[in-house]
């Protein structure tokens, strides 16, 4: 809400691949309270999982399921016509997988955050939407969904009887209309650690922050993210955490009381 005094801050993290390191993760899930964990198909495998989530277990952060397309090759970025039958199953494996090995290490998922282009479609396309939100309810009633602010993925996600949290980027830039500018565009991802932490004070003292043409967009958040895969990922979430924090802001995982 606006005025809020807390916010969580999540991460997409865990996204390298065999002797593919993608980020710097050591760095980066300490600043963060939640970590958003790359399931095996556009990113991860059963060891970088494994000890993605071991690291968020010694940080104290909380862990949650970052499932995607089945597209390795492409990150999971290019979007894939998927059968509803299929795309519900996709997800549901990945939850499982994580949540299997997240069990060994004494450590059950908070939260799920889809990725890439599944999440980017899902917050425009009501279908697809509540196909992802049946998926992760048929999983686990106690999850909390995470997607985009304003989007079809919460109210997808609220219909299925899901506790919701609606996120925000300020690392990235917003067309006026509060989606995200499309990532092929060369000014799509923010890089400057001072104009993020602005952005992210703004987004959650103010639920609003700036589009690309300057349009005010009002949104209320209860997460920011910041993406692992920028080359300086945890410069910019010292920043963020830090510029919150001393604008009397608490950042505490979304599952945290308080």
């Amino acid at each position: 809400m606006v005025g809020a005094r807390r916010i969580d801050l999540n991460a997409d993290v865990g996204e390298g691949f065999g002797s593919w390191t993608v980020g710097h993760d050591e760095a980066l899930i300490p600043l963060v309270t939640s970590a958003n964990i790359a399931c095996g198909f556009h990113a991860g495998d059963p060891l970088v999982m494994t000890r993605t989530v071991e690291l968020a277990r010694r940080s104290g952060v909380a862990v949650g399921a970052h499932p995607g397309y089945p597209d390795l090759a492409g990150f999971g970025r290019r979007d894939l016509d998927m059968a509803p039958d299929e795309l519900e199953a996709a997800i549901v494996y990945q939850l499982g997988a994580l949540a299997g090995i997240a069990r060994t290490t004494g450590v059950e998922l908070q939260h799920v955050k889809l990725h890439g282009a599944l999440y980017n479609r899902a917050a425009v396309d009501a279908r697809l939407a509540a196909i992802a939100a049946g998926a992760v309810r048929r999983f686990s009633r106690e999850l909390i969904l995470v997607g985009l602010a304003g989007s079809a993925m919460l109210t997808a996600g609220a219909e299925a009887g899901l506790r919701v949290a609606a996120e925000a980027f300020a690392d990235r830039a917003y067309e006026p209309d509060g989606s995200l500018r499309a990532r092929r565009r060369p000014d799509a991802l923010l890089r400057d650690p001072k104009v993020i932490a602005r952005r992210a004070v703004e987004i959650a003292r103010d639920g609003r922050v700036d589009s690309a043409d300057g349009t005010v967009v009002e949104l209320r958040a209860d997460t920011i993210c910041v993406h692992g895969d920028t080359p300086n990922a945890s410069e910019l979430a010292a920043a963020v955490r830090a510029a919150l924090e001393e604008a009397g802001i608490r950042v505490l995982a979304l599952g945290a009381n308080g």
